[in-house]
């Protein structure tokens, strides 16, 4: 008999985040992974400050699991790859 996904299992290939490592519980690279990027690209298209948001806050939880990962890199890992649109003046 195949395992039935529970409402709380994300689809497979979400490429979500498995704390307190910060890996990706799907491809097992540091997260959030290519595949994830581009999927929160697509998910919050336009709305970049909205996804920054979102990232600041996976941030700041990681840097509570990851005391000893510098802030640096994990400053890189979650929002340095961020896309850097124009500013309005």
């Amino acid at each position: 008999m195949i395992a039935q996904p529970t409402p709380h299992d994300p689809p497979p290939g979400d490429h979500r985040p498995a704390s307190p490592a910060w890996l990706c519980a799907t491809c097992g690279a540091e997260w959030p992974c290519a595949p994830r990027r581009d999927l929160l690209i697509a998910e919050y298209g336009p709305d970049r400050s909205g996804l920054s948001v979102y990232l600041g806050a996976c941030l700041a939880a990681a840097s509570e699991d990851l005391p000893d990962v510098p802030g640096t890199a994990l400053r890189d890992r979650f929002v340095g790859w961020l896309p850097r649109g124009r500013r309005a003046h």
